[in-house]
């Protein structure tokens, strides 16, 4: 590991990683919602929010798999200095797997639970470039009062590969980041593409 790549973590490391993940859990709740996460900066490839999700989710229990993008001499030096989490080849054997919008096709790949252990499955970080621009969808179901349009700059193939490992109780956990935003997409949210008139 080299000195010079290990940057700044939280300020706090206590409260700043209780303030990212109560920041966490209130975005699963609330599927669809925008959250603003500013505690860190960029690290290298991975966006200031990525990179404070990572600092608060991951440790030496948690297997993460990074994508081409995010798998940089800088990152994993930090991650492991920081989090001391283990790095794993496979995305299969992930339980957490950070990647950006265009590297979407790995989640057919990734553990999706069982119906006697869901919370095995693996949690997704998808960095975006915003939270606009894409093909409108309708999200319904817990922390969504009646339906959500949310328009995310993915593909609808992302969508397809997305119904195809969901069968609550299994199914993949997601966030998504956008520079300091985060917006999350848990198991039980439907997804449905927008009915044009």
């Amino acid at each position: 590991m080299n000195s010079n790549d290990l940057k700044p973590a939280f300020d706090n490391p206590v409260s700043g990683s209780r303030q990212s993940f109560r920041l966490a859990l209130k975005a699963m709740a609330e599927p669809g919602l925008s959250h603003e996460l500013r505690l860190v900066d960029a690290l290298d490839t991975l966006a200031p929010a990525s990179y404070a999700l990572a600092l608060t989710l991951l440790d030496s229990d948690t297997k993460v798999w990074l994508s081409p993008a995010l798998d940089t001499p800088v990152i994993r030096a930090n991650l492991a200095f920081h989090c001391a989490c283990p790095v794993v080849e496979q995305a299969r054997n992930a339980d957490f797997a950070l990647m950006l919008a265009s590297e979407t096709g790995v989640i057919a790949s990734l553990n999706a639970g069982t119906d006697r252990d869901p919370d095995q499955s693996c949690t997704a970080l998808i960095q975006l470039d915003s939270f606009e621009g894409g093909v409108p969808t309708v999200w319904q179901g817990p922390g969504i009062e009646t339906q959500r349009q949310v328009c995310l700059p993915v593909d609808k193939a992302f969508w397809q590969t997305r119904q195809a490992v969901s069968a609550f109780p299994r199914g993949i956990d997601m966030f998504f980041i956008a520079g300091e935003q985060i917006m999350a997409l848990s198991r039980s949210t439907q997804v449905n593409f927008q009915v044009e008139n």
